[in-house]
């Protein structure tokens, strides 16, 4: 069944495995988006694999809200506080930044501790990435401790921008947006969806699409934010308003929905960006909300699906987390940023790398993940509410 009892408290919640299977289905696809992301546009076969990003934000707020919501007015034996909730937040998310950073250290120096123009890069000035990149702080472009030379905000491990972001997602909520009502919780997500596609349909960034946030440069940080701002307080509108509906076969629809827009290719030309950019907004203020909803409604129904999700839901986040510094190792391989291998030359290491980052996040999950976690926890003695739900990064 997809909802099951968590055993530890007797107040404890219904938990989503669908969402989990699906967040490791948007995870996988994310890879395969990043394994063609260096070749010419007109050969990826996942077109839109970034706007995984944007899924992962709904599922971040849908979640936390049932997670949390009413945790906050409990009697003073059990009632959240705001030290708690932050402890519980770093222990879910900061374990696997921190292992990101050291695999993303080790596979810079691997790959000849360059940047990407071949200048050599200082041993100081990585320690300063290193330092920065803990405490989540995004790098400008051009700075020294800006180790890769292309302008990411964290450029031992590209992809933490998002948890950059989620960080102040979580921040926002404790703060501000759980003491909403559900009506002035719509109300303000109406806004901000207003400023979201007014932004991404003037194209202020100019890439012609959704894919921004990565960098301090141009308008990029105030996209990320509201890239952020809008799927995730859906989703924690959502979770306030969520009624299931019985569906069957529910996983094996919402994962065809969402590979299926994951995988379409860019629309329009230099021309009419604005026809890709409409699709894009379609597919986060409708269509991926729709999956979710769907999806929490689902139940899986034999061992098979059931063991899936399990195992797609636990490696999604430290899959997510550590995947892109091997991404660097191939792209320095095949000639990134002029492309001097196609993908027919070097489909192999493709799949070495899929298969690889998946071994990678399992070993990592088991072996550091999970045990550090609990230590962390333990020494806390923090009250645990969510002993299985998953947080969706």
């Amino acid at each position: 069944m997809t909802t099951t009892m968590t055993a530890p408290m007797s107040d404890s919640k219904t938990h989503y495995h669908l969402l989990d299977g699906l967040r490791g289905v948007a995870a996988l696809m994310v890879i395969i988006y990043h394994c063609y992301e260096c070749f010419p546009p007109e050969s990826w076969i996942i077109g839109h694999g970034y706007l995984a990003v944007d899924f992962f934000f709904i599922l971040s707020g849908f979640v936390i809200g049932y997670a949390y919501d009413d945790r906050w007015n409990k009697s003073s034996t059990k009632k959240l506080t705001y030290g708690q909730f932050f402890r519980r937040r770093l222990i879910r998310l900061h374990p696997m930044v921190v292992f990101g950073i050291l695999w993303g250290v080790v596979t810079f120096f691997i790959q000849g501790g360059v940047k990407w123009d071949g200048t050599h890069v200082t041993i100081s000035a990585v320690m300063i990435a290193v330092l920065l990149h803990l405490f989540m702080i995004p790098e400008v472009p051009g700075a020294m401790s800006e180790v890769r030379g292309n302008g990411e905000m964290f450029p031992l491990n590209g992809p933490h921008w998002s948890l950059f972001f989620e960080y102040i997602g979580n921040i926002l909520y404790a703060l501000f947006l759980r003491k909403l009502s559900t009506r002035w919780l719509g109300i303000v997500t109406a806004i901000i969806g207003i400023c979201w596609a007014l932004f991404f349909l003037s194209d202020m960034v100019g890439y012609g699409n959704m894919g921004v946030g990565w960098t301090l440069e141009g308008a990029n940080f105030g996209g990320g934010l509201l890239r952020m701002l809008f799927p995730f307080s859906v989703g924690l509108y959502m979770s306030r308003v969520f009624k299931p509906v019985k569906v069957r076969g529910v996983f094996w629809i919402c994962t065809a929905i969402l590979v299926l827009l994951l995988s379409l290719p860019s629309m329009g030309s230099d021309n009419t960006a604005w026809v890709n950019i409409v699709f894009e907004l379609v597919c986060v203020a409708i269509a991926f909300p729709f999956v979710v909803l769907l999806a929490a409604s689902g139940q899986t129904t034999d061992p098979l699906t059931t063991s899936l999700c399990k195992f797609m839901g636990d490696i999604s986040y430290p899959l997510y987390a550590v995947h892109y510094p091997t991404m660097y190792l191939f792209y320095a391989y095949i000639g990134f940023p002029e492309t001097w291998r196609t993908p027919a030359q070097t489909w192999q290491w493709m799949v070495l790398l899929v298969v690889g980052n998946i071994v990678l996040a399992y070993l990592a999950l088991k072996l550091y993940d999970q045990p550090v976690r609990k230590w962390l926890t333990s020494r806390k003695r923090i009250y645990k509410i969510e002993t299985y739900i998953q947080i969706s990064e």
